[in-house]
């Protein structure tokens, strides 16, 4: 049982000085209480809405302005037992010390428990491998700085101990660490590299999906830069499922599900994206190959990862090959070019 929270039982309280003027309630709250209670700061914007923190004895609201002499009580939300479960989960690890631990996460394997996935997570794993990493971070992400999506594979680092993860997630959260990813999309792009500069949200219409073209108001700046690396046809006879391209992606940001959306809504979706994708009606109609048509997850990869020792400062980067269904594909879609060259020579 994790009972990571224990030792914060009983309200928190904060005299506001000088320094911390104008500074806003809930960025606050973050800086001052997230490394005592393990919260994110989602979890403390909702402690705020519940009443359990209190601004002047008031209920008030996350963007709230703080002013020399302001008292902050926060009543911390009462231990729970998560049950989570240490399970023998094979991992790759690519590197591991005392301080963190770099993993090269499995497609299909999701990152930490949630509504549905109480059983089978990374985390479950993790706690198998590394028996004293409950409560770090957070009541049922231990450990977790940083996430991949369920179907996509690739580098992850994970903190072993308290400090070892604030500064990882400063890092994160200042952008000093370093994420390459290489994916497969529908089409061809417009040139041999560039940029995707564009806010991301909450779909306006779709609340399940993101977008970058359809958000609501509160969209946060998102920049993903991208590189093609080597197209491909797709079998299709023509329109925009033709051509499959490779590229090498750089986010800038870490927005929810960030590179999957920035490329649907430039009209190249990821192949197998079952959110953001085009529905298989689609090619059939064009006739696109089984192989791509049918891929059934996103084809993304977190192929590199840089980024700063938490204790030494040190540079690090480790690297991992896109998964076997990847290479698979990229085999067969290189097969389709041999074919495809093959009937314009003959042509």
């Amino acid at each position: 049982m994790d009972k990571s929270q224990a030792s914060n039982a009983g309200p928190h309280k904060a005299l506001i000085e000088a320094a911390d003027a104008g500074m806003r309630f809930d960025h606050f709250l973050t800086r001052r209480f997230a490394a005592a209670g393990g919260l994110t700061r989602s979890a403390i914007q909702k402690l705020i809405a519940d009443g359990a923190v209190t601004l002047n004895s008031r209920k008030s609201k996350p963007g709230a302005r703080l002013k020399a002499g302001d008292q902050i009580i926060m009543t911390a939300p009462a231990v729970v037992d998560t049950a989570l479960v240490a399970e023998p989960i094979a991992l790759e690890i690519l590197y591991e010390d005392a301080d963190c631990i770099v993993i090269n996460k499995a497609p299909g394997m999701v990152v930490h428990p949630a509504a549905g996935w109480s059983a089978g997570t990374l985390v479950n794993a993790l706690l198998h491998h590394c028996p004293d990493l409950p409560g770090i971070g957070g009541e049922r992400r231990p450990g977790i700085v940083h996430r991949l999506d369920k179907d996509t594979s690739g580098v992850m680092v994970v903190a072993k101990h308290d400090a070892a993860f604030h500064r990882l997630a400063s890092d994160f959260k200042a952008r000093r660490v370093e994420k390459e990813y290489i994916a497969l999309a529908w089409g061809v792009m417009p040139k041999v590299e560039g940029a995707i500069d564009r806010p991301i949200g909450r779909h306006r219409s779709q609340r399940k999906k993101m977008s970058s073209v359809r958000a609501l108001a509160r969209a946060r700046e998102a920049l993903t830069n991208w590189r093609v690396k080597e197209v491909f046809p797709s079998g299709a006879t023509g329109g925009r499922f033709a051509h499959v391209t490779l590229l090498s992606l750089k986010p800038h940001s870490g927005r929810t599900h960030q590179l999957r959306v920035h490329l649907a809504d430039e009209g190249h979706p990821i192949v197998g994206d079952q959110v953001y994708g085009p529905p298989p009606a689609a090619f059939t109609r064009y006739g696109v190959n089984a192989a791509p048509a049918a891929f059934p997850r996103q084809a993304l990869h977190a192929a590199r990862l840089r980024f700063a020792h938490p204790s030494t400062g040190a540079a690090m980067e480790y690297s991992a090959p896109p998964p076997a269904d990847m290479r698979e594909l990229l085999l067969k879609l290189g097969q389709l070019r041999v074919v495809d060259r093959g009937e314009k020579k003959r042509g």
